[in-house]
């Protein structure tokens, strides 16, 4: 029980001290370069309890990439909450090239887990070493401490895909999936995932450093 808890406990730790968010899967489409966009729209396809969600997952996803040299926007800037409700193909198209929009990446919350967990008391599971030689201060140590509560505590997963689209032919670019475990809060949320990605799509060269920035963490 001491070896399975002391693991868990070095686990939590561990957990504390990472990202919250990262990259299960991505792909390039074959030949594709990176290349200059006249105007990027960040879409976030996210339900509608979760607008603030949306809203800095867009916001921070077009920074980075603004960061970079682009010119971007957001759905929600550019056309509210209902961006492309009930419209057809050409409808959608249409309204994008009047926004001369020539590039979109896509935000989508795939799922979202959560989780109620029981932790036991962690008292009862400390180190009883100075004390367990001896049968009844083991007894007495232990049983007064059985009894103290536990507390119950709630792991919310997210799993995301976020695929670029060039609108110049209409061609998939480049795809990621990613999960999320436990963020702070949307802003800590929508800051990782957009420098996480934006990030890795220079690295597969489906964007690039329009001689604006440096980006940092490479």
């Amino acid at each position: 029980m001491k070896k399975i808890f002391g693991f868990a406990l070095v686990s939590l730790i561990l957990l504390a001290g990472c990202k919250s968010s990262y990259i299960t899967s991505s792909w390039k489409a074959k030949n594709a370069v990176a290349k200059k966009y006249n105007k990027v729209l960040v879409l976030g396809l996210i339900r509608e309890e979760d607008r603030r969600l949306q809203e800095k997952m867009e916001d921070h996803m077009a920074s980075e990439l603004k960061d970079l040299g682009y010119q971007t926007t957001t759905s929600l800037q550019e056309y509210g909450s209902n961006a492309f409700y009930n419209l057809t193909e050409k409808e959608a198209l249409s309204k994008l090239n009047k926004s001369e929009v020539d590039a979109v990446v896509t935000v989508v919350l795939l799922n979202k887990k959560m989780e109620r967990e029981f932790v036991p008391s962690r008292s009862l599971f400390q180190d009883p070493g100075y004390y367990r030689n001896r049968f009844w201060n083991y007894y007495g140590t232990i049983n007064s401490r059985i009894d103290e509560p536990g507390y119950y505590f709630t792991n919310t997963q997210y799993f995301w895909e976020s695929n670029f689209y060039d609108l110049n032919n209409q061609a998939l670019v480049y795809s990621v999936q990613t999960q999320s475990f436990n963020p702070d809060n949307a802003e800590s949320l929508g800051h990782e995932y957009g420098s996480m990605i934006v990030k890795d799509m220079v690295r597969k060269n489906v964007v690039t450093n329009q001689g604006q920035a440096v980006i940092k963490g490479f």
